[in-house]
C-alpha cells in the first residue's frame, strides 16, 4: 500500500497497542499491524488483500455494507457502534466485543479508511460482574430491610407500652434505610463514573494517536495545511482532556468541602479577554464571539478564577452546541449591587423535557448524547456561584438556541 517511508510506517504500526486496519474504498484490507493479527488470530500479513467481511460476524454483513457506503460518502471521523454493541470475528469463527474508531484519509488520490480497533472483552466482563454485584446487593438490601421491618413489628407487638423506645427504633430503622440507599447510589455513581472516564478519555486519545501518526506522513512544504489540521486536532483533544481533569478535581474539592475562595477586586474586562482569547482557539468554522460593549470601567470583588471558570464553561458550551458560521453573543450589565452576564447562542437548544435536569450532575440532554462532555460542568458552576452569593439560570428552545444568565453580587460578603 505505502511506497514511501514504509519503514517509518511499519514502526508506527508495530508500536500501537490497538489494532490498526486500513481498507480501500472496496473494503479490501491493505494494511494491518501485529496487534490486529494477534487479536483476530491470523498470521502476520495473512489478512492483506482479503475483504473486510472476514473480520465481521456473518449476521452483520448485510447492514455493514450500507454503513460503510454512507461513511465513505460523508468522509468524517467517527466512532462505530453508537447505541449498540459491535463484534469482531476471529479466524476460528469465534466472536468478541470491540470498539472501533474510523478515520478516513486520502493517499495518492485514493480513498482509504483507518480503523483503530480495541478488544473490550475484559471491560464487558467487568460490566457484567458489576451488574451481578449490584443485583446481589439489592437482594441483600431487600432481605435486610425485610428483617428490620419484621423486627420492628415484633417490638411493637411486644412493647406497646414503651412508646418512646419504639419511636427511637423507628428512627434508627429510617436511618438504616437511608444509609443502604446511599450505598446503592454510590455504587451506581462509581459504575457510571468508570464508564464515563473510559469513554471520554479513550476517544480523544485515539484521535491524538491517529493525528500524530499521520503528521509524520506530511513532510512536503505544500502539505502544511494538512499538518496544521492534525496539529489543531491534537491541541483541541489535549485541551478537552485538561478541562475534564479540572472538572473532576473541582468536583472532588466541592464534595470534600475543601474549596477556599480567594476574593480580590478585578476588572471584568480582564477575565473576559482571557476567556475569549482561549475560546477563539476552539471556534468552529465561521463562528464568532461578539465582544460585550462598555465594560472597561466595570469591576468585581469576587473570586477571579471562579468567575473565569463559570464564564468559560458557558462560552465553551455555546461553541460546542452551536453550528458553523454562527454568532455567540456575550452581554454584560452592571448596576449598583450586582452584575449580569448573558451568553446567547443559536445552537441546538435544550429539549423542554430535559430542562429541569440540566444542572444535575452527570446529566446530558437527549440531543447532546453524541457530543463529548461529562455532564458535570454546569453542576460545578452552579455550586460555586451559589457559594459566592450568585445564581445561574437559562432560557432555551430546541433547535433555536439558549441564553444562560449569571447574576453575581458586585462584592461578595462571606
Amino acid at each position: 500500500m505505502f511506497n514511501k517511508e514504509q519503514d517509518v510506517f511499519n514502526v508506527l504500526l508495530g508500536s500501537v497497542s490497538e489494532g490498526v486496519i486500513v481498507v480501500d474504498a472496496l473494503q479490501n484490507i491493505t494494511e494491518t499491524n501485529a496487534s490486529t493479527d494477534k487479536m483476530f488470530g491470523y498470521d502476520r500479513r495473512e489478512l492483506i488483500g482479503q475483504h473486510l467481511n472476514v473480520l465481521i460476524p456473518n449476521n452483520y454483513h448485510p447492514t455493514h455494507a450500507a454503513h460503510f457506503t454512507g461513511f465513505m460518502k460523508d468522509q468524517e471521523r467517527r466512532q462505530m457502534g453508537h447505541g449498540r454493541d459491535i463484534f469482531g470475528k476471529r479466524k476460528d469463527g469465534s466472536t468478541f466485543p470491540v470498539e472501533a474508531g474510523l478515520n478516513p484519509f486520502q493517499l495518492d488520490g485514493k480513498n482509504f479508511v483507518m480503523a483503530l480497533v480495541i478488544d473490550i472483552s475484559v471491560r464487558k466482563e467487568q460490566e457484567r460482574k458489576i451488574t451481578e454485584l449490584n443485583a446481589e446487593l439489592e437482594l441483600k438490601i431487600e432481605k435486610r430491610t425485610k428483617e428490620l421491618n419484621d423486627s420492628v413489628l415484633q417490638l411493637k407487638s411486644l412493647n406497646k407500652e414503651l412508646h418512646k423506645e419504639n419511636k427511637r427504633r423507628i428512627e434508627a430503622e429510617n436511618k438504616t434505610k437511608k444509609a443502604l440507599q446511599r450505598e446503592i447510589e454510590l455504587n451506581e455513581l462509581k459504575t457510571k463514573f468508570l464508564s464515563l472516564v473510559s469513554h471520554e478519555f479513550k476517544t480523544p486519545l485515539s484521535g491524538i494517536l491517529t493525528s500524530a501518526m499521520l503528521l509524520g506522513k506530511y513532510q512536503l512544504s505544500e502539505q502544511q495545511e494538512r499538518r496544521d489540521k492534525h496539529i489543531k486536532t491534537i491541541t483541541e483533544k489535549v485541551h478537552y482532556l485538561n478541562n475534564i481533569l479540572n472538572d473532576f478535581l473541582s468536583l472532588e474539592k466541592l464534595e470534600l468541602g475543601k474549596v477556599g475562595y480567594k476574593l480580590s477586586n478585578f476588572k471584568i474586562s480582564k477575565i473576559v479577554n482571557e476567556v475569549v482569547y482561549n475560546a477563539n482557539m476552539l471556534l468552529k468554522e465561521g463562528q464568532q464571539i461578539k465582544y460585550p460593549e462598555h465594560i472597561d470601567d466595570l469591576s468585581l470583588t469576587q473570586d477571579e478564577k471562579i468567575m473565569e471558570l463559570a464564564l468559560s464553561n458557558l462560552i465553551h458550551n455555546a461553541i460546542k452546541y452551536s453550528p458553523d458560521h454562527s454568532i455567540i453573543n456575550l452581554e454584560i450589565k452592571q448596576n449598583s449591587t450586582q452584575t449580569t452576564f448573558k451568553v446567547i447562542d443559536n445552537g441546538m437548544g435544550i429539549p423542554e423535557n430535559d430542562q429541569k435536569n440540566i444542572f444535575n450532575r452527570y446529566f446530558r440532554a437527549e440531543n447532546a448524547l453524541l457530543t463529548h462532555g461529562t455532564g458535570i460542568g454546569l453542576n460545578i458552576v452552579q455550586t460555586h456561584l451559589e457559594n459566592l452569593g450568585g445564581h445561574i439560570s437559562f432560557e432555551s428552545e430546541e433547535n433555536k438556541g439558549s441564553t444562560f444568565t449569571i447574576t453575581i453580587p458586585n462584592q461578595f460578603n462571606p
